[in-house]
């Protein structure tokens, strides 16, 4: 749920009250302070998702703070690239309890004050393109995949209590986050029909239309935010046109 600031601030302009967790609580004091000089009314609470009582205690506290929780929306995450053959059980459960158990912790976590007070709710988990082959990361999409099974499971099963819960599926991204790729992986980041990398504010709003109003009638889905990634192919058989051709192609 470590949401770039740009994020949070374009929610909190659309009048969001905006309560945000994450490990780092040097890195929430300043994302609180952001926030609050840009008028937006806000909490933060350094959180593990990866233990289910500290999430059972964020959802209370947001209860506690505002009164209501409206929208989930997690964005809890972490990889590192490695062969699939060198990757050791701690790395692999750290990337897939960050990723899968808590997304699962939170949503199970919000629903039950949802269905106990009797409110509508609504969840957009942040994942990625579940149908292609992602090789270095195996244990990301893995429990992307898994993350996005969930969801949809979950949202034939919550319906009757008014809550929706969607995906976004995420493509490369202008983000901070690409400083955990090694220069190799570079030449990769504008695979995509669109041959450039997405901004932050692509997943904002894109999260925002599925939380809002806009999304009433939305849930189960999957939107590919990715520059047509997921449609991309390496089949060419009249040959690959230059504009498509990366690197030293």
């Amino acid at each position: 749920m470590e949401l770039d600031p740009r994020v949070r601030r374009f929610s909190g302009r659309l009048g969001a009250k905006v309560f945000g967790c994450g490990r780092n609580a040097e890195n929430l004091a300043k994302l609180s302070r952001e926030l609050s000089d840009h008028g937006i009314d806000n909490a933060t609470r350094a959180t593990s998702v990866r233990d289910p009582a500290q999430v059972a205690e964020l959802i209370d506290d947001v209860w506690t703070r505002f009164g209501r929780l409206d929208v989930v929306i997690n964005g809890a995450g972490g990889q590192f690239a490695a062969p699939a053959l060198e990757i050791t059980p701690k790395g692999w459960h750290a990337v897939v309890e960050t990723i899968l158990y808590g997304s699962r912790y939170l949503m199970q976590a919000a629903a039950r004050r949802w269905r106990e007070e009797n409110h509508p709710g609504a969840i957009v988990n942040l994942a990625t393109n579940r149908d292609k082959a992602m090789v270095g990361i195996p244990h990301t999409i893995a429990a992307r995949a898994g993350q996005i099974g969930l969801g949809m499971s979950l949202a034939v099963e919550w319906a009757p209590y008014d809550i929706r819960i969607n995906s976004i599926a995420i493509g490369k991204i202008a983000s901070p986050g690409l400083r955990n790729y090694p220069p190799s992986a570079r030449a990769t980041f504008a695979h995509n029909p669109l041959r450039r990398l997405g901004d932050v504010m692509d997943i904002a709003q894109a999260a925002v239309y599925l939380s809002a109003p806009s999304g009433k009638f939305i849930t189960g889905t999957v939107l590919s935010v990715d520059g047509g990634d997921q449609v991309w192919g390496e089949y060419w058989p009249l040959g690959k046109p230059d504009y498509f051709k990366i690197g030293g192609e």
